[in-house]
């Protein structure tokens, strides 16, 4: 890993908008006399990290969780769907 440029910031100089951004990525409240310190890292992926065809980037590869409905038929998928809709309250029971 490589070090980047470190950016401090004391949180009572944050203003209420990216304050509320920060709290939301850090999961918790953040108090007056604190300090939010981000630092980016530039890393290198190890050779057993690398993706194994023929020039194939990390761009062109799903994460396993896009494999989710791997195996389901479309209606198991349309009932799936569904529940998880009528639980996020995005659509009403008719």
């Amino acid at each position: 890993m490589r070090s980047m440029e470190k950016v401090i910031r004391n949180v009572g100089d944050i203003d209420r908008a990216d304050r509320r951004a920060l709290e939301r990525l850090t999961g918790k409240p953040l108090a007056e006399g604190q300090q939010v310190i981000i630092q980016v890292m530039t890393v290198r992926a190890e050779p057993s990290q690398m993706p194994q065809s023929n020039h194939e980037s990390e761009s062109d590869t799903l994460p396993a969780w896009c494999n989710v409905y791997a195996g389901l038929t479309d209606q198991e998928i349309a009932d799936l769907e569904s529940v998880i809709l009528q639980r996020a309250n995005l659509t009403r029971p008719s």
